[in-house]
């Protein structure tokens, strides 16, 4: 069976941007890992926004998702009554748009791991209460 793993944008924020503290180590994770990446369009969205300070550097980091370096899971609207609920009670955190649709694919799916910069991760649970597995933690 296939490995897939989630992708948060901390990771492809340091994969695009080479003075980014995690680049080298990001970028070492990429080349090794064996398996699918899966993304949310919102994830796509904060990354392009983050990668704002070079228009060259944002058409590198699309091209690449054209090649198919990672899938992006299309969240539809009635799945909005799923996110939702998620984000609300995450307020603390707070769960942003982004985080809440790698979640919610998270449980659709069945995935357990991801990869992420931020400790956001070790906090959110699936809706059937586990926890997803950080790989660049691991």
């Amino acid at each position: 069976m296939k490995n897939i793993t989630l992708v948060d944008s901390g990771p492809l924020i340091a994969l695009f941007d080479k003075g980014d503290k995690y680049h080298q180590d990001v970028l070492a994770f990429f080349k090794e890992y064996q398996g699918q990446f899966v993304t949310t369009w919102a994830v796509v969205t904060e990354v392009t926004h983050m990668l704002d300070f070079n228009l060259n550097v944002q058409l590198d980091f699309l091209k690449w998702l054209e090649l198919g370096a990672v899938e992006i899971y299309d969240i539809k609207q009635n799945d909005l009554s799923e996110i939702i609920p998620m984000m609300t009670k995450y307020t603390n955190v707070p769960m942003d748009l982004a985080d809440s649709t790698l979640m919610f694919v998270a449980h659709k799916e069945n995935i357990k791991d991801i990869i992420s910069i931020d400790s956001d991760f070790d906090i959110y649970r699936t809706l059937k209460q586990g926890f997803l597995n950080n790989l660049l933690r691991g």
